[in-house]
């Protein structure tokens, strides 16, 4: 196997240079780029990534965990925080917990500081004391897309305002006139989409709704929950002109229940989601939601990370050394599409 000498030696530069080719860094003419892109083509030399991690004294990998890869919304976030490390010359490793804290642990121990030389956490169902040792250990951790910018954490965060997400869906169903409205919440009563449901409230209120008149069901945040939220809350309100959903997978499945209960959307139900998940777009109808910036909340959560782990390799970790930073992004907006329209008189 080719080594990074000799392809400095072919190239006619120092390793060095050939490095900072890799890695996207440094100050390199373009000349000098292309002779050592040709060099490693010519080669086929292949970085050693634990040897890398040995030469450098770190990885050269960010690890990012998930609760479920199959969630839509995941693979989407980790395309976008995939494309701002190969920017940076860095690698991504996903860790799929499937919600179980005793997964998340392992991969903490086993990965962080290793593997990865800090670690994005996403809805992982960890232990915040974990993330922490974690943080000691000199790995740092980045919560992503947390829901309540107003109520941090305590550990460094990337915050979407998921309260003005709920608040911006309900408002655009009362403007269209609908008053009998049903809630769809994907998690538990005081699970990740509470902030969500609080928006809801909060609008029904400020249009002198009492929540009372808004039946709810948590469930799920699946397809399957949705469809069986859906089926249930419909039977059970054959009024309802309109439903809310916390996500746009519920959304989705609320969808296929009206169809099989032979209702039209949006004429005789409108339904709006939340997050803009590509399928969202791809439904038929197309799903009216509030998108949330996805692609910005990866950048700020890798920039962070990163900054960490700069900021860690110059000094020991210790606990209460920083303050746990908080990045807010740009606020949701509202996507208007077909499944949602004005209330139909009966």
């Amino acid at each position: 196997m080719p080594t990074l000498n000799e392809v400095a030696t072919r190239a006619g530069v120092t390793p060095a240079t050939v490095s900072n080719v890799l890695r996207n860094k440094g100050r390199v003419g373009e000349a000098t780029r292309q002779r050592v892109l040709e060099a490693i083509a010519a080669l086929g030399y292949r970085p050693h990534l634990p040897a890398r991690a040995l030469a450098e004294g770190r990885a050269p990998t960010i690890a990012l965990m998930v609760s479920s890869i199959a969630n839509p919304f995941y693979p989407e976030f980790a395309l976008a925080v995939e494309n701002a490390l190969r920017r940076r010359g860095q690698f991504l490793i996903i860790c799929n917990t499937e919600g179980d804290p005793q997964t998340g642990r392992a991969y903490l121990d086993q990965i962080a500081g290793t593997l990865s030389e800090g670690v994005l956490v996403m809805n992982a169902n960890l232990d915040f004391e974990d993330l922490r040792m974690t943080e000691l250990r000199g790995a740092p951790v980045v919560l992503c897309m947390w829901e309540r910018p107003l109520d941090p954490p305590g550990l460094p965060c990337v915050a979407v305002d998921f309260r003005l997400a709920g608040e911006l869906a309900a408002k655009h169903l009362l403007e269209l006139g609908h008053r009998r409205i049903g809630a769809i919440v994907g998690s538990k009563v005081y699970g990740i989409h509470a902030a969500r449901y609080e928006g809801f409230v909060d609008a029904m209120r400020g249009a002198g709704l009492e929540c009372a008149a808004a039946p709810v069901l948590y469930t799920p945040d699946t397809t399957r929950g949705g469809y069986a939220a859906a089926l249930e809350l419909l039977k059970a309100h054959p009024d309802l002109t309109a439903l809310f959903t916390t996500n746009d997978l519920p959304a989705l499945g609320a969808m296929q229940a009206a169809a099989d209960l032979g209702l039209d959307v949006p004429r005789d139900l409108s339904v709006v989601g939340i997050t803009d998940i590509q399928l969202a777009r791809e439904s038929r109808p197309a799903l009216t939601t509030v998108a949330v910036p996805t692609t910005e909340a990866a950048e700020f959560a890798v920039e962070l990370l990163v900054d960490l782990i700069e900021t860690t390799a110059s000094r020991a970790a210790s606990d209460g050394a920083r303050q746990a930073r908080v990045c807010v992004t740009s606020p949701p907006h509202l996507v208007v599409r077909a499944s949602t329209g004005p209330v139909r008189k009966r």
